[in-house]
């Protein structure tokens, strides 16, 4: 063999294959340099020692005449011929589903002074602590992957809803309501209506995005004669989340809330929106409270770790377990420590956790300051930050299993069907 053709030597054919070397413009084989193939002692030191190297391998076939190609045995062909959907489907929710491997952790220091010398072309591994931090924003990534495919393939027979609730002001039912209600939407992209049922005008429209000319005072007005959704929308403002939402018009009045007003809004919203999200007032014991608890699935309570907020919250679930409705509400509700940046005792913590735990509360989230939130203006779910966006999908994910599990045929409320002429009553 000449030199030529020397550098095929891990490549040999058969008999009767006659070798031609490739024109210069096709690929011939992995990167073998020719000081190594012609037996060079100047090999660069980067280079693995020709040992340790595995035998060279062609990338593209020569050009030869058709009728000389090898080929293949149809009984050795293991993958069948064309694409396959339901394997491509698997691959992709796959990859989805979780980081690749290694992902969390990677081949070279980026931190601190394994990461200065890494910089500078030495192969430093990264130290214990940043292999954590990464395999902890790995593990994180994949968590809020899961929590966005709960919200989004979710699917219910009947409208669901959401009660925010506690009976002390201040403690963000307003803001979290819009929050929620918008990052449910913003995942399924669409189909949710947030709704103020308080006994008098609250802030939802204030805080709320746009300016809209009706409200629910108008809404309230004009409920019986709404017959499709591009009439109930006018009544809304919508936001960028995808969400649509009825509060008091900014700058004028409404009159008080009743128990049939909250359940009459909340038959016709639920004609129209997969979910709705009430943000209730402060008297547990009024009509448009117990009007929005008989329409509720599923209880969220904000609370701040103060004593004040969790004493009202721990009465209001007190005075729920009176009647059937409101009792299954407080057994699945889900508590919300909101952060609004003042100092938090460690002690007043672990206090309100405790506290709520004994009424029994089971499932905890905490929603991390944000200025935006407490900047007590506009609020928009784009302009939240990393940790208070996470914080909220994890809640939103929570919250849809816990519709999930109230909406099934055995436990479902009992909700309303508008007709033209009759209502009826279905379980």
């Amino acid at each position: 063999m000449t030199e030529e053709h020397s550098v095929f030597s891990g490549a040999q054919r058969a008999d009767d294959f006659v070798e031609e070397a490739a024109p210069p413009s096709a690929p011939v084989l992995a990167a073998v340099p020719a000081s190594h193939a012609r037996g060079s002692e100047s090999a660069p030191a980067e280079n693995p020692p020709e040992a340790e190297r595995p035998e060279p391998t062609l990338a593209a076939a020569p050009d030869v005449a058709p009728s000389d190609a090898p080929t293949v045995p149809a009984s050795e062909n293991l993958e069948p011929a064309g694409p396959n959907p339901a394997r491509l489907m698997a691959a992709a929710t796959a990859s989805a589903a979780a980081p690749a491997a290694g992902a969390g952790a990677p081949a070279r220091a980026r931190q601190g002074w394994r990461g200065a010398l890494a910089r500078v072309g030495l192969p430093i591994a990264p130290g214990v602590t940043e292999r954590a931090a990464h395999e902890e924003a790995a593990a994180r990534a994949a968590a809020i992957i899961d929590a966005q495919r709960v919200i989004r393939q979710a699917t219910w027979t009947r409208a669901v809803a959401v009660l925010v609730a506690n009976p002390k002001g201040g403690t963000g039912k307003t803001p979290l309501s819009l929050l929620l209600g918008g990052m449910l939407s913003a995942v399924r992209g669409g189909g949710v209506g947030i709704v103020e049922v308080s006994d008098d005008p609250g802030a939802l429209g204030f805080r709320a995005e746009g300016s809209p000319r009706l409200g629910l005072g108008e809404f309230v007005r004009d409920v019986d004669q709404l017959a499709t959704r591009g009439q109930v929308v006018g009544y809304t403002a919508p936001q960028t989340s995808f969400a649509s939402v009825i509060g008091t018009v900014v700058d004028s009045s409404r009159p008080p809330l009743t128990y049939e007003a909250v359940t009459s809004v909340a038959a016709k919203l639920d004609e129209y929106f997969e979910i709705r999200v009430m943000d209730s007032g402060n008297q547990p014991s009024s009509g448009p409270f117990k009007g929005a608890v008989d329409t509720a699935d599923v209880l969220v309570i904000p609370v701040m770790n103060a004593g004040d907020s969790t004493l009202e919250a721990l009465g209001m679930l007190r005075e729920l377990r009176t009647t059937e409705a409101g009792a299954r509400l407080a057994a699945t509700a889900i508590a919300v420590v909101m952060d609004d940046g003042r100092p938090q005792a460690p002690q007043m913590a672990e206090a309100v956790t405790q506290e709520l735990g004994a009424a029994g509360i089971r499932t905890f989230h905490h929603m991390p300051y944000d200025a935006h939130i407490a900047g007590r203006g506009e609020v928009t779910l784009g302009r939240l930050n990393e940790a208070a966006t996470e914080a909220l999908t994890l809640l939103a994910a929570d919250v849809t299993r816990a519709l999930t599990a109230a909406a099934v045929p055995q436990g479902r409320r009992v909700q309303t069907i508008r007709t033209t002429d009759t209502k009826e009553t279905v379980r």
